[in-house]
């Protein structure tokens, strides 16, 4: 195998354990709820962006369901340690935003069924 194939593994690799990583920070995020709505965060549509760097940090870009939310710091504590209880994440950082607003349109199907939405 040249060194162009043994790159080009290398980085098919780390491709698919970001992607076993995504999927995996995904499913941690679906066992956060927002404690005022019977649905996770994840499904409920308050993460609005989700990275992994190739060194296995975690950038989640999310929101709340309003910016008055008394339970706000609760929410990103829980997000953020569901997040570092993934085996491989090193590190994650949570930006909480407030535009755009959310809206019940960002809601899953999911979610919408939860909810009596559908």
């Amino acid at each position: 195998m040249n060194d162009v194939s043994q790159v080009r593994n290398l980085n098919d690799d780390r491709r698919k354990q970001n992607m076993n990583l995504e999927r995996d920070i995904v499913m941690a995020l679906r066992q956060v709820y927002d404690p005022e709505i019977p649905v996770n965060v994840y499904d409920l549509g308050l993460i609005y962006e989700l990275k992994v760097d190739a060194d296995h940090k975690v950038k989640i870009v999310m929101t709340l369901t309003a910016p008055n939310c008394p339970m706000a710091d609760y929410v990103v504590e829980q997000v953020k340690s569901a997040v570092l209880d993934v085996p491989g994440v090193v590190d994650c950082d949570i930006e909480l935003v407030w535009e755009p607003l959310w809206d019940q349109s960002r809601l899953s199907e999911e979610a919408k069924v939860e909810l009596g939405l559908d």
